[in-house]
């Protein structure tokens, strides 16, 4: 591959897709060949509805669609010859996700888990051997609207069938867990549904990774703020990091943040997706088999 922009389709135009869409036009790494949604859409650049119209124009494939159509598109993509960039959850069926991660192996692949190259993240790394013993780690996620504001027309997300927050936010924060302790098990987990095809309005359950453990807990539907909160509980420090960026330490007072000048975003992880294109291995970007080990933890709340 050469040092030229890569060539790259969005599938699905969605609030992330067209996000990424708009990060990538900017990216000097990126040219944008089309966008690809079943939906007719107007766009100041080609709009196909089927992936296969573009697929011999491209070097890679973002891939944003509904879950339940991942693997289709994905394994369409890799028997192409493409590299792929996917969406988190990988897919709602365990075995896609396997055939998907299969299919990767070799192949320039990486899932958009918004953690990966958050600097947040980079510093909890550093920080960890500081922790002494590692007590145990806690998730705690609040939703009082879901699908959120921002997610209001994808109305698949608050159906059981492939939506819900344990794929669409937990899945973010065992990504994570998985990083730092994994790999992870799960020892009791479980959900709670309204109806026969809502999805979840409650999750709790405990993980464990390094033998450590991971308490999650998480609520929808509820009078209080919205919450993303994730904690290490160490015997000489810990750790705290609120709302995906905020990280705070305490070594027994009371939390005290910890100055970051600058955080991860779709730029860079294109920038990182882009160094995989090209050969590189880059550490900070999530590949598609971090990916199937989140499914296979995700998919156990929901079972």
């Amino acid at each position: 591959m050469t040092a030229d922009p890569i060539r790259l389709a969005v599938v699905g135009l969605g609030a992330m897709g067209t996000r990424m869409l708009t990060a990538a036009r900017a990216h000097p790494g990126y040219t944008v060949v089309a966008g690809v949604d079943v939906a007719p859409r107007t766009l100041d650049l080609p709009v196909v509805t089927s992936l296969d119209d573009v697929l011999s124009e491209v070097d890679a494939v973002y891939v944003s669609t509904p879950p339940a159509s991942h693997a289709g598109l994905v394994l369409k993509a890799f028997a192409a010859g493409k590299a792929v960039f996917c969406e988190k959850p990988l897919a709602v069926d365990l075995g896609e996700a396997r055939a998907m991660a299969e299919a990767a192996r070799g192949r320039p692949n990486a899932v958009n888990f918004a953690l990966s190259d958050m600097v947040a993240t980079i510093e909890i790394e550093r920080l960890l051997p500081e922790l002494g013993t590692l007590r145990g780690v806690e998730v705690r996620l609040q939703f009082p609207r879901w699908p959120r504001a921002f997610q209001e027309e994808a109305t698949w997300l608050s159906h059981r069938e492939q939506g819900g927050f344990v794929r669409e936010v937990l899945s973010h924060f065992v990504y994570l867990t998985d990083r730092l302790l994994g790999p992870l098990t799960v020892e009791s987990v479980s959900s709670d549904f309204p109806g026969p095809d809502a999805a979840e309005v409650a999750a709790r359950g405990v993980l464990r990774g390094s033998g450590v453990p991971v308490h999650v807990s998480a609520f929808s539907g509820l009078a209080g703020p919205e919450v993303y909160e994730w904690t290490a509980w160490g015997t000489e420090r810990s750790l705290r990091l609120d709302q995906w960026a905020l990280l705070s330490t305490s070594d027994g007072g009371p939390w005290e943040q910890v100055p970051l000048e600058q955080t991860g975003s779709d730029h860079s992880r294109l920038t990182l997706f882009a160094q995989a294109v090209r050969g590189e291995h880059p550490r900070d970007l999530a590949d598609f088999a971090s990916g199937l080990r989140v499914a296979e933890v995700v998919e156990a709340f929901l079972r």
